[in-house]
């Protein structure tokens, strides 16, 4: 699969899970959600949610790290900064062959340009938050975060990355 049709995949997912409201209860019910999903995959990961610029979920499972913590921190910044999902910019990056470091001046010890942050949007566009996951290959932790929002919103019509 080319750069160009894994982005349009991502910016149909990023159309697609949209919530009619989001607020903490929903925060929590998604970040639960998503320590199950990953306990039945056998993934150890790093799950952070925030709402409104406020962290509301954070979960470090057995077997992750203090490097996958900061994977999420990095990936978040680049949800937050950009609207978009980490993997959607870190393709963008690599399809104008450039970093967020020569484009933007943004170091890389504070910004992951990898699969796993993703925008929380409000039906209508207006993010919200994020949701970032850490610890499986990049591909697989987007396609997760995906695969839960999709279960929650009852989309199955949202398409999936290839690996």
């Amino acid at each position: 699969m080319s750069i160009e049709q894994d982005l349009q995949i991502i910016a149909q997912q990023e159309a697609l899970l949209q919530f009619k409201q989001f607020d903490a209860d929903t925060a929590w019910l998604l970040g639960c959600r998503l320590r199950e999903e990953a306990m039945r995959r056998g993934a150890a990961l790093a799950i952070v949610l925030t709402l409104n610029q406020t962290r509301h979920f954070q979960c470090l499972m057995p077997g992750a790290t203090a490097n996958n913590e900061d994977w999420a921190r990095r990936k978040h910044n680049v949800v937050q900064k950009f609207e978009r999902s980490s993997l959607a910019i870190g393709l963008d990056c690599q399809r104008q062959q450039t970093s967020l470091q020569e484009k933007n001046g943004l170091l890389l010890a504070d910004y992951a340009t990898h699969g796993g942050g993703f925008p929380l949007r409000l039906e209508g566009g207006l993010c919200v938050g994020s949701v970032v996951v850490s610890g499986l290959p990049q591909r697989e932790d987007h396609q997760l975060v995906v695969d839960v929002l999709a279960a929650m919103l009852g989309r199955a019509d949202v398409p999936r990355l290839e690996r």
